[in-house]
This record gives structure tokens, C-alpha cells and sequence, in this order.
């Protein structure tokens, strides 16, 4: 057997089938391939479509899955048994967090939007340096080939660095792709090469905080370096807010809050903790 230096893979797809069967194929081949190097399943908590076929395989292949989703979607998303773990959250935002907290790498099997948009979402956190997890495209059948093309684009029209190309890896089949992962070296955005100046504060914690509908937390869970930097929209001082690791099972942040306006992207202030200086309510955050 070969051992995986992944505890847990993050799986995104499609909570559809599919029309070809190479994509049932694919779903069935990487959970078997997880299984094989005893990689634990964290998946987006359906029980149909491919989400169904990836985490019914690896659960009867003696893996563990843990499957986190909305209340909204279990209606939609679950049909007849589920198997493993299943965690209820409150929103979509809430269900990103928590997978991507309980995964040391990320993989795409083919889907829909909600697959794109999970798929790009960790891909730009990896830009940012908010987390160094390796990113993979399962490529079934060329299935992913016109996103190879348009960041292809994005590159030679200069809206992404050459560097930051290969930020993510693919591949055809679940073995191969695996093996890329492996070997996968992160790509740290400026971002990060920023937040490395500021000195870690290793007796804090993620903090949540009170943001409006869009929420900011889930993107302060996932760096590996742990470090501070000033964020808008939320509570006045740091004391204000517990962290949601003081209580097990804890959820962070508060979705029903009502305060307003969009996340500004942070800024370097000198070699203190980046600050946006728009916002008269601000909270510190520990990121990793």
C-alpha cells in the first residue's frame, strides 16, 4: 500500500451524474485510490450524484468520511442513506470553511457552479497565501480543459502571474493525480510574504466575528503560518469576541448579523499587522 502524507482529501463535485459514464468512473476510481492510501474523505455531505458514488466507495473501501452540509441543501442533497460523519451547518460559507479546516489538500472531480466556485475559491486562497494546500483538477476526459485555456488567458493578458500558472496541478486519473499532489511545492502570494513580517502570536486563536451575510471568517482558518492582520466589519476589539474553538463543535462567526458593507482587501501598514484604515470597526484575527 502506498501511505499518503495526507491525513484527509477535500473532494468538490457535482451533486449530479453526469451523462457520460467516465465521470462515474472517475468518482468511483479516486475513492478507491483514497482508500489505497488510507486518505480520509471530506466532502460536500451529499448522497447523490457524484458526491454519493466518491463517498459511498471510500466508506466501503474502511475510510473514514466526514460530509459537512448546509440545512438548506438536505433536502436537495441527500436521498436514502448516507454514510459516514454528517455535519449540519448553517450556510454555504459555514460548509467551506469547515471542510477546507479538516483537509489537508483539495481535489475537483467534474461538476457544475457550485464545483467551479469551490474550485476557484481555494485556488485564490492559495494565491493569497491563506492556505499552502495542494489544489488538483481530476481532468476527466478533458473535462477541465477550457479552465486550463482561460487561465492560460488570464496569464498572457496579465491579470495572473506567470508564477502563480502552476498554483494548482491535473491530471487524467485519480493515481496520477494523487502522485502530483504528493509532490506538489506551494506558490506563497505577496500576500503571504507579507504576513510572514508580522511576529506569530502563538497563544491566540481563529477568532469569529460578527460580518454580514458575506462572511469573512472562512478565510481565516486556513493559513500554516499563523499570523495577524486587520479586518473591517466586525467587532470592536478582539475582547469582544470568543473564539469558536472555545466550544467543541462551535461554528465561527455569527450569520445573522446584519451590519453592513463588503470585506476590503487588508493592507501592509509598516511592520505592524496589515490594517484597512476605512473601517472605525475592525477585529484582530489569528490566521493558522
Amino acid at each position: 500500500m502506498v501511505r499518503s502524507r495526507f491525513k484527509s482529501a477535500c473532494v468538490f463535485c457535482g451533486s449530479s451524474i453526469g451523462k457520460r459514464d467516465c465521470y462515474r468512473t472517475a468518482a468511483i476510481e479516486l475513492g478507491q485510490e483514497l482508500v489505497a492510501r488510507g486518505v480520509d474523505l471530506v466532502y460536500g455531505g451529499g448522497s447523490i450524484g457524484l458526491m454519493g458514488l466518491v463517498s459511498q466507495t471510500v466508506h466501503s473501501g474502511g475510510g473514514h468520511v466526514l460530509g459537512i452540509i448546509p440545512k438548506s441543501l438536505i433536502g436537495k442533497e441527500l436521498t436514502g442513506e448516507t454514510v459516514g460523519e454528517l455535519r449540519q451547518v448553517a450556510n454555504m460559507h459555514q460548509r467551506k470553511v469547515e471542510m477546507a479546516r479538516h483537509s489537508d489538500c483539495f481535489i475537483a472531480l467534474p461538476g457544475g457552479y457550485g464545483t467551479l466556485e469551490e474550485l476557484l475559491e481555494v485556488i485564490t486562497w492559495a494565491q493569497l497565501g491563506i492556505h499552502d494546500k495542494p489544489v488538483g483538477l481530476l481532468n476527466v476526459d478533458g473535462f477541465y480543459n477550457c479552465l486550463h485555456t482561460f487561465i492560460d488567458k488570464a496569464v498572457d493578458d496579465g491579470f495572473v502571474k506567470p508564477s502563480q500558472r502552476h498554483i494548482f496541478v491535473s491530471a487524467p486519473t485519480a493515481k496520477e493525480l494523487l502522485q502530483k499532489l504528493e509532490e506538489y511545492v506551494p506558490v506563497h502570494g505577496e500576500l503571504a510574504k507579507a504576513m510572514w513580517e508580522v511576529e506569530q502570536q502563538q497563544q491566540q486563536h481563529v477568532v469569529g466575528f460578527n460580518t454580514p451575510a458575506f462572511q469573512t471568517e472562512e478565510k481565516c482558518e486556513l493559513i500554516g503560518h499563523p499570523k495577524q492582520y486587520i479586518l473591517p466589519g466586525a467587532a470592536k476589539s478582539p475582547a469582544q469576541v470568543q473564539s469558536p474553538l472555545d466550544q467543541p463543535g462551535a461554528i465561527s462567526g455569527n450569520p445573522h448579523s446584519s451590519s453592513g458593507g463588503p470585506v476590503a482587501k487588508p493592507s501592509a501598514v509598516g511592520g505592524s499587522p496589515l490594517q484597512h484604515s476605512r473601517s472605525e470597526h475592525n477585529v484582530l484575527l489569528q490566521i493558522g
